[in-house]
């Protein structure tokens, strides 16, 4: 059952002569505890689609469904709901306050979508206990590895039970075994949380190791493996 549904969806930049058409129709679709990795070269409109999935830009033409929610061309009209309830980010930089511990950083996000403060601490318990990190709640960013950071990043991401996660370069600060790991993580949210994740990524190893791979060349986006992604090279 397809969680998120995109359709039609267009994007450029700039007017007249210097318009820069970027997305041209892109079509996908992300089942229910599904991780597909989207790939592409610099520039090709990666970021620019996870910002509209993510209700932060608007698209030119084309519609998005994610379950209660329908937007595309305009911002959801409930843009606060669809963060709270619909989509969670995950960014390269983990983006955490650093004098907050790692529980506080999570509670944070919930407190200021409108979630009450015990109800918060009570759902980021939860979030990071299943991150791995129920023994670090009350850890600096700065006393935690990067994998640990950018695990206090994806416990925030799913608190709430958000059904949808936007993962731009997740593993883009990481060391190969804190990349492998977080993957695993990523995969075990999927099979037992019902997760579905869009993970932008330049890595062909961890991207192949996604239930699919996701093309985006061109202003389109297609199915994809691994050799037509690199090359024989890879």
């Amino acid at each position: 059952m397809a969680v998120l549904s995109v359709r039609g969806l267009h994007k450029g930049f700039g007017s007249g002569a210097q318009r820069l058409e970027v997305l041209k129709g892109i079509d996908l679709t992300l089942e229910k505890g599904e991780l597909v990795a989207l790939m592409g070269p610099s520039g090709c409109g990666k970021s620019t689609l996870l910002n509209i999935i993510g209700g932060l830009l608007d698209a030119d033409s084309g519609s998005i469904k994610l379950n209660q929610f329908n937007y595309g061309v305009n911002h959801p009209s409930k843009l606060v709901d669809l963060r709270r309830n619909g989509i969670g980010w995950i960014f390269q930089d983990y983006h955490l306050i650093e004098n907050l511990s790692a529980l506080d950083n999570v509670a944070l996000s919930l407190e200021l979508s409108g979630m009450s403060s015990m109800q918060a601490e009570k759902e980021a318990r939860i979030s990071l206990e299943k991150v791995g990190l129920g023994d670090r709640i009350s850890f600096k960013p700065d006393e935690l590895s990067g994998g640990q950071r950018q695990r206090v990043s994806i416990a925030r991401a799913i608190s709430g039970s958000r059904p949808v996660l936007l993962a731009d370069e997740p593993t883009g600060n990481l060391d190969i075994q804190s990349g492998e790991d977080i993957l695993v993580l990523f995969k075990e949210l999927c099979s037992n949380s019902g997760i579905s994740i869009l993970m932008v990524t330049h890595d062909p190893i961890l991207a192949s190791k996604a239930d699919r791979m996701l093309l985006l060349r061109d202003g389109t986006v297609a199915a994809s493996d691994i050799k037509e992604a690199w090359g024989d090279e890879v």
